[in-house]
């Protein structure tokens, strides 16, 4: 039997154990999330069609990761005015494994993973930089560095504009990487920042 959902704005047509990849869906990994936006169900000539959603139907999933997409860049210039801007975006993702479709508003029969270090608390993420003591500057000042990015900044351990003008290559690979930032961009930055830091 298939079914037919829609989440994160796409639709997607689905059996029992398909793993598909979706927009980002709240949930760790082994948790059981449900989609109820069912258009569809059924089997060849007895499949039932909703108008839109089927009522009392839904579709259980295991999630098996979280994780972002290939990097996209966007690029815009305007003729003659010398302006361009290069921007990077790396999707937020969840990988899903279809266990189960429900009908008949009936509840998922399999239950989240349970994992061994739940009782154990986990520790954060290490910061990829160490931030020097004092209470930093204002990144903000960087054009092009707003107040979500100075706090992403902040939160890896950058805090000074003579830390962005000091970046290395691997540094610049690493923030690449980890952080939703381009190159270009960081680049763009460390140029002002050694302006700054003066």
């Amino acid at each position: 039997m298939f079914a037919v959902i829609k989440t994160g704005g796409k639709q997607y047509r689905v059996a029992a154990n398909d793993v598909l990849k979706v927009e980002k869906v709240a949930g760790d990994v082994g948790e059981i999330v449900q989609f109820g936006q069912v258009l569809a169900f059924g089997e060849g000539d007895s499949a039932t069609l909703g108008a839109p959603f089927v009522d009392g139907a839904s579709v259980a999933a295991e999630v098996v990761e979280q994780g972002r997409g290939e990097k996209v860049i966007a690029f815009k210039k305007r003729r003659r005015q010398n302006s361009r801007r290069k921007r990077g975006h790396r999707q937020m993702l969840t990988t899903v494994r279809i266990t189960e479709i429900l009908t008949g508003g009936a509840k998922p029969s399999k239950k989240a993973a349970v994992k061994a270090e739940a009782a154990a608390p986990t520790a954060a993420a290490a910061p990829l930089f160490t931030a020097p003591a004092g209470d930093g500057d204002d990144l903000e000042q960087v054009k092009g560095i707003g107040p979500v990015a100075a706090g992403q900044l902040k939160e890896q351990g950058i805090t000074t504009f003579a830390q962005l003008a000091a970046l290395s290559d691997e540094d610049i690979a690493r923030i690449d990487e980890n952080m939703p930032f381009s190159a270009d961009q960081i680049r763009d930055w460390q140029q002002q920042s050694k302006e700054l830091a003066k």
